[in-house]
C-alpha cells in the first residue's frame, strides 16, 4: 500500500528524530538500521525509500540534531531576558543535560565518533555548528570581531568538554564538581556583551536551516 507524500514526509521526520536520539544514546555503531526502524514504528524495508544508506541517515540526523539543539539553546537564552552567559551555562552545564544524552548536545555525545565518520557527516555537523559559534560571538565581550570569535570558540569547547567529562566519570561528586567548576569559571571570565544599536538590540538569531 502506497503512502501519501505527506505521510512519507512524516515518516522521514520520525526516522530522523529517532535516529538522532538513539545515536546519542547508544553511539552511531550501537544500533543498526533494522532496530532503528523498529524503534520508529516502521518496517526495515521502508528505510531505503528515505535514505541512500546508513551513512546518509547519520549525516542528516546529526546535522539536524545540531541545528535543533542550537535553536533550542538560543531560544532558552533569549527567553530569560537576562545575562545570556548565565542562561547558557545554566541550561547546558546542568545535571539534566548530563543525564539525558539522547536529547542533548550532539557533539558532547558523539564528538569522537563524528570525527571518524565520512566527510558528509562531518560537513553537515560543521555547517550547523558554525551559526552557533557566530551567535556566541555576538553575546561575548571583546574589542574586536576576532577576539570575540576566539572567546566564543573557547566558550563552546569548555561547555562540550565539561559535559563529556561529567558523563565519563563514575564518581557523581567529581561529575558535579566538573559542571560547577566550569560554570563558575565561564561566568567569572566571560562578560556578556552590551546590546548594540541605537535602541539596544539583542544578538541576531541565526536563521534555521533545512536538513
Amino acid at each position: 500500500m502506497r503512502v501519501s507524500r505527506a505521510q512519507a514526509a512524516e515518516n522521514r521526520e520520525r526516522i530522523l528524530e529517532v535516529a538522532a536520539r538513539l545515536f546519542r544514546e547508544r553511539g552511531i555503531d550501537g544500533i543498526g538500521v533494522a532496530d532503528l526502524m523498529k524503534s520508529a514504528g516502521l518496517t526495515h524495508g521502508g528505510f531505503y525509500g528515505h535514505f541512500k544508506s546508513k551513512e546518509d541517515l547519520v549525516a542528516q540526523a546529526c546535522g539536524r540534531a545540531v541545528q535543533k539543539m542550537r535553536d533550542n539553546w538560543i531560544k532558552a537564552i533569549e527567553q530569560t531576558g537576562g545575562d545570556p552567559i548565565r542562561a547558557l551555562t545554566g541550561t547546558y552545564l546542568s545535571a539534566k543535560h548530563r543525564d539525558n544524552a539522547g536529547r542533548g548536545c550532539t557533539l558532547a555525545a558523539l564528538g569522537s565518533e563524528i570525527a571518524r565518520q565520512s566527510t558528509a557527516v562531518r560537513h553537515n555537523v560543521t555547517e550547523e555548528l558554525k551559526p552557533f559559534i557566530d551567535y556566541l560571538s555576538e553575546i561575548v565581550e571583546g574589542n574586536s570581531a576576532s577576539i570575540r570569535r576566539e572567546r566564543a570558540i573557547a566558550l563552546h569547547a569548555s561547555l562540550v568538554g565539561a559535559i563529556v567529562i561529567a558523563r565519563a566519570v563514575d564518581d557523581d561528586t567529581l561529575a558535579n564538581e566538573t559542571l560547577r567548576a566550569v560554570t563558575n569559571v565561564i561566568r567569572s571570565t566571560s562578560t556578556p556583551r552590551a546590546p548594540r544599536g541605537k535602541k539596544g538590540t539583542t544578538p541576531r538569531t541565526p536563521r534555521a536551516t533545512k536538513a
